[in-house]
């Protein structure tokens, strides 16, 4: 099922201003908020240095950039992920889909690489992998997509079968053409999927519940497969 979405719905769903979950999602790890707060204290230095310069005259303005630039380890993370939102909400047209859940599989999938040195001084690679769950999510037209997030134990309970439900994105007014996906709501389990939260969860809930009332057909299968997780290589 897939259904055209108003503008006005659409920036419901992904909104200008990035969400709370947006907002942490966009905070990443220790090393991230290391990183954000080296550049805030250089840019601060920086700031200091060429205020010195230019003498009084500019005391104002530095005093406006250095609280702007002393604060950017905490600010940083609700640009980015505003940044990430605007490159959705650039799509003309949009729409809801909602399908089933046609596989779940586990990868091990390559995130990086360092560079270290061994006990004989040698200079290796290192290879960062991480385990991610792939959800293939599809319909009864045809249309097929699998959307990848990282690995974490609620996982289990999503079984093929189950309703999945997410925003599509295009230019063509009749959306033949998807040129993105959001992240995958599971009303069944209340689960979200993604590598990232484009979709305001309450409003979503919202449109899936009245969508839901719509078109009774739409309900869960029981099946049995009593392990749906696989591991792929």
């Amino acid at each position: 099922m897939l259904i055209p979405l108003t503008r006005e719905k659409f920036d419901q769903l992904i909104p200008f201003i990035a969400t709370g979950s947006q907002y942490g999602a966009c905070w990443g790890k220790l090393r991230d908020f290391l990183r954000r707060l080296m550049i805030s204290v250089v840019a601060v230095i920086v700031i200091w240095l060429l205020g010195s310069f230019l003498g009084n005259s500019a005391q104002g303005l530095k005093l406006l950039l250095g609280f702007a630039a002393g604060l950017y380890w905490l600010w940083s993370p609700a640009y980015w992920a505003s940044q990430k939102n605007a490159s959705y909400r650039r799509f003309q047209y949009s729409g809801f889909f909602r399908g089933r859940v046609l596989d779940v599989f586990v990868t091990d999938d390559l995130v990086g690489e360092e560079e270290t040195v061994n006990n004989r001084g040698e200079l290796v690679i290192v290879e960062n992998r991480e385990r991610r769950i792939n959800v293939e999510v599809g319909d009864e037209t045809g249309f097929r997509t699998i959307v990848r997030a990282p690995l974490q134990r609620i996982h289990k309970a999503i079984a093929p079968g189950n309703i999945a439900e997410l925003v599509v994105l295009s230019n063509d007014r009749d959306l033949a053409r998807i040129t993105k996906i959001s992240d995958i709501y599971i009303p069944k389990h209340d689960l979200w999927i993604g590598e990232y939260p484009y979709l305001a969860k309450d409003a979503f809930r919202v449109v899936s519940a009245q969508l839901s009332n719509r078109d009774p057909r739409d309900r869960e299968t029981p099946r049995r497969r009593p392990n749906t997780l696989r591991r792929r290589r």
